[in-house]
């Protein structure tokens, strides 16, 4: 894929974590399987065959002075780690920090830290949080719990203010700054390469939630070229 200068899905999320460590900013990626990423694309960390728990992380040797990444697989108790998650991008908002649901509706029963604190935190407290939820769903024939991240909810949950009219010069940042959440749904491995950039390179912080693809991560045609990713 390099020698063609295209990425995939995996490669686009390496380079984004990359091009942050590289700057000297934070990555942190948590939940199910998220080490490996939950259908095998992703390959983080590296085991040992021969010794026990014996592991690396290539990610974090990539340059001399560059930020660390963390990454750590979690149980399925999604209300406490998506709650510990949120309280480590409220701590560090200068760090990217990502959870990863195993299936996109995973996340119901994280759904009292996504509706109480998530979605309405700038309303209700005028604090500003940069959490990323990765949920990945689709129609492949996993059956009940497995294919839908509920994006209607998401949506319904976004704020609408009928009196805000938000065309000015500014319009595209104020509209970012003025909703309180960003929902995704991402179809190429560039435009993911880049709402994670964003997420870092805007002067404020907003929860961004994406809903990751299932046949995308493989499909030939889900490939981006390394001239959509540069600046512009």
């Amino acid at each position: 894929m390099t020698k063609n200068r295209v990425v995939d899905w995996a490669l686009a999320e390496y380079m984004a974590f990359g091009s942050f460590l590289k700057e000297g900013i934070h990555v942190r990626l948590s939940g199910q399987d998220v080490e490996r990423g939950t259908f095998s694309h992703r390959h983080h960390v590296l085991h040992d065959q021969e010794v026990d728990k014996r592991t690396c992380v290539p990610m974090n040797h990539l340059w001399e002075q560059q930020a660390p990444y963390t990454v750590c697989n979690s149980s399925l108790s999604e209300y406490g780690v998506l709650g510990f998650e949120l309280g480590f991008a409220m701590a560090s908002p200068n760090a990217l920090v990502c959870w990863e649901a195993q299936f996109g509706d995973f996340h119901n029963t994280a759904q009292c830290i996504i509706d109480q604190f998530i979605s309405s935190g700038q309303a209700k407290w005028v604090r500003h949080n940069g959490i990323v939820l990765l949920l990945p769903h689709g129609m492949e024939g996993m059956g009940p719990e497995h294919s839908s991240a509920r994006p209607e909810r998401f949506l319904q949950m976004s704020n609408d203010d009928s009196d805000a009219y938000p065309f000015s010069e500014q319009f595209e940042v104020s509209q970012l700054y003025e909703c309180n959440w960003i929902v995704v749904n991402c179809s190429t491995p560039a435009n993911y390469f880049h709402v994670l950039r964003r997420q870092i390179l805007l002067p404020f912080r907003k929860p961004l939630i994406v809903l990751t693809p299932k046949s995308l991560l493989r499909h030939p045609e889900a490939k981006s070229s390394f001239d959509e990713m540069v600046s512009g």
